[in-house]
């Protein structure tokens, strides 16, 4: 038999991955509860009795959309070279749920960089669950666990950048080259031995 402290996580839960698809839609910039509660087919006093508050609710969608990032990273197929990977990552980034994900991050990381919380200690605790994610893909591609953190750190920070000029860049010969340069500068750590 469920009990009620079950069923309420559960509607938590559900509650917070509706959340997480409407913001993927339609972003962090105005969330305003009432809104978002009427999209969900609930009212705000009931996103309150689940979420502490608006904040509450914030935090949790940046770690359902995280926690979907880290999936998705680890159902790319295998590659046989980090080169490989690091361009197979940059690919599936630029699509579907993993690229919504990725650009909820790079909204977060702003307001988070203007201090705003709960942006900026969420942020911060996503980053590294994404980082060790990026770690692992790396490793699954031939790089040593010891360099990993290493080329992950240079990948994370440079695809981050490239996720902000996306917009104006998407398509252009020069968006193609930073990828590829990416793709080698990452290579290149994995390859220069622990």
């Amino acid at each position: 038999m469920e009990t009620g402290t079950a069923r309420e996580g559960d509607r938590r839960r559900q509650l917070a991955e509706a959340a997480t698809d409407h913001v993927l839609e339609h972003g962090l910039i105005g969330l305003s509860l009432r809104p978002l509660a009427a999209a969900l087919g609930t009212s705000d006093r009931m996103l309150l009795y689940h979420f502490s508050g608006k904040d509450d609710l914030v935090a949790t969608v940046l770690h359902t959309s995280n926690e979907r990032s880290i999936g998705l990273l680890r159902t790319l197929p295998p590659t046989s070279s980090v080169r490989e990977a690091v361009v197979a990552l940059w690919e599936a980034s630029t699509q579907g749920q993993l690229e919504r994900c990725q650009r909820l991050y790079v909204e977060a990381a702003a307001l988070g960089l203007l201090g705003k919380e709960p942006y900026a200690s969420v942020v911060g605790q996503s980053n590294q669950a994404w980082l060790r994610a990026l770690a692992d893909l790396l490793v699954g591609a031939g790089c040593s666990p010891g360099l990993a953190p290493r080329a992950a750190n240079l990948l994370d920070a440079a695809m981050m950048g490239l996720q902000l000029d996306l917009p104006l860049d998407r398509g252009t010969a020069a968006l193609d080259q930073s990828v590829s340069d990416l793709a080698d500068a990452v290579a290149a750590i994995a390859a220069s031995g622990d």
